[in-house]
């Protein structure tokens, strides 16, 4: 656990070192779990934006972008059940004065008990090498069965208690399993309450006349009312889908683990209208696609995995969560839910309008079913940054911190660095950044001696480095360096754009 904390805070430390976040307002000593992006953190969040746009919308013929306004009529939120239902359980600690959320205690504490029989079965994968049978190993041996057992129990009683809104059970679930405050130690807690997380806000010329507004919690809201509007100017055909990219706002009490859980973030989700009978299979099917978009950065599948819902949303009738293995443990980066046809049925009862389509095949009107994939932008930052970050041992005794960004999703694509900073050298050098800059976000650095500034570009995540040389200047070759292997080789100037688009490429990724 001390390494995992140890971890978490190199980064934190790095992020802000490197130009990646900052506290917000820092100046003022800052905001309570709110970040803003720096130089290059701008530039990887938008990579991240692209990466999944062209993945989500280009590349796909039936799938379309939106961007609605963050304000929406107040009736939104009524008819989509957040004024009623939109709360978390909240417990506050006695003694340590602290407050949590009590369902993210109990999650803690099964996720513990989970890592329990996950380190029953390393040790016998070690003992018995390639002769390990897994399957035979969970299904027969007493320790893991009791773990997966216990932990099968406590989510589901969870799960049962927060469906039925019996928060008294949620409190007694704590105090049987003796949880103690994370801080304090102590287990002297309150009842549990419910806390309702949208930010209201006002529209209107003065106090008198404004009328009650809420920032959006969720973007998926602005896709559903848009539905005739996005089908009839597309002529869109079931199945098809609206994605969007956009700031959603939570008035998280229990902000927490640096950009992870945010009161301002971002999303990027899509909507997919299917016929009503099809769901499932649909979900199945963007389980396994949003798990491949996934995999093809390469952040290692070791790190991912499903976990489905023990309890639903109100509104789906199967759910599942991308988990990826951040610093502070396994938790959701992704959300797959199939919402039915809970949100145009509900936008069609409470604006009087008809949402539905007429499928000429079926020769019938009906409320299509939905598929939503969701994904945190500011988790997937996380995700991609903190499994990037390494400290290296190399051959020589010396050590170096990299940050092996997927080169697609690198701020600076390049850094081009000349020798010396006289005969020409500075000159040339710019000159080759003119060329690649219509292309490529690239970077000028003549400070320190070369091998510190490999250095400096590794920790900063730029994945090439172009050094010029005196050689450079009579045969106009260069020294192309490779970030991750840190291997160096000659090439042709007027190589230099093909060489790198193809390591940066898209297609390349994304194939």
């Amino acid at each position: 656990m001390a390494k995992q904390e140890d971890l978490f805070k190199n980064v934190i430390s790095h992020a802000k070192e490197y130009g990646y976040i900052f506290a917000s307002s820092e100046i003022y000593d800052g905001l309570s779990a709110v970040y803003d992006y720096g130089q290059n953190g701008a530039e990887l969040k938008k990579n991240i934006k692209d990466y999944w746009w062209k993945s989500m919308v280009q590349l796909h013929q039936n799938i379309v972008g939106l961007d609605a306004a963050i304000l929406m009529h107040p009736t939104t939120w009524k008819a989509s059940g957040h004024v009623d239902a939109f709360n978390d359980p909240l417990i506050d600690n006695k003694d340590s004065k602290k407050r949590y959320r009590a369902d993210v205690l109990v999650e803690d504490y099964a996720e513990k008990i989970h890592q329990k029989a996950e380190k029953e079965i390393a040790k016998a994968r070690k003992r018995f090498g390639d002769a390990f049978n897994e399957e035979e190993f969970v299904t027969t041996n007493p320790r893991v069965i009791r773990y997966r057992k216990e932990r099968k129990e406590i989510l589901e009683r969870l799960a049962k208690s927060l469906t039925e809104e019996d928060l008294d059970d949620v409190k007694a679930l704590i105090e049987e399993l003796e949880i103690a405050c994370p801080e304090s130690g102590s287990k002297n807690w309150t009842n549990v309450k419910q806390f309702n997380l949208m930010f209201g806000t006002k529209l209107g010329a003065s106090a008198e006349t404004a009328s009650d507004l809420y920032l959006r919690p969720e973007t998926a809201q602005g896709i559903f009312v848009n539905f005739s509007n996005v089908q009839k100017t597309g002529r869109m055909k079931i199945p098809f889908g609206i994605a969007q990219i956009g700031k959603a706002f939570r008035n998280e009490i229990v902000a927490r683990q640096f950009i992870f859980r945010q009161r301002e973030f971002e999303q990027m989700e899509m909507q997919f209208f299917v016929r009503p009978g099809e769901e499932l299979k649909w979900f199945e099917h963007w389980k396994e696609t949003r798990q491949n978009w996934h995999d093809s950065l390469g952040l290692g599948k070791e790190n991912y995995r499903f976990h489905d819902h023990e309890k639903m949303a109100h509104y789906a009738n199967a759910a599942t969560d991308i988990e990826f293995n951040f610093p502070f443990g396994f938790k959701e980066l992704e959300g797959i839910h199939s919402r039915t046809d809970f949100d145009l049925k509900a936008h069609e009862e409470h604006s009087g309008k008809k949402l539905r389509f007429y499928d000429p095949e079926l020769k019938e009107n009906y409320v299509p079913y939905v598929i939503e994939t969701s994904i945190g932008l500011d988790r997937m930052f996380l995700a991609v940054f903190s499994s990037s970050l390494k400290e290296e041992q190399l051959e020589d005794g010396s050590s170096r911190t990299v940050l092996k960004l997927p080169a697609v999703l690198a701020p600076t694509k390049a850094a081009v660095l000349p020798l010396v900073k006289k005969d020409g050298l500075p000159e040339l050098a710019q000159e080759i950044i003119d060329e690649l800059k219509w292309d490529l976000q690239v970077q000028y650095d003549e400070k320190d001696a070369i091998g510190r500034r490999y250095r400096r570009q590794d920790a900063a995540g730029t994945p090439f480095c172009i050094t010029v040389d005196h050689e450079s200047l009579e045969d106009k070759t260069v020294t192309l360096r490779y970030r991750d292997s840190m291997e160096q080789k000659r090439v042709k100037i007027s190589e230099l754009a093909t060489l790198i688009k193809e390591e940066v490429d898209f297609k390349k990724w994304l194939k």
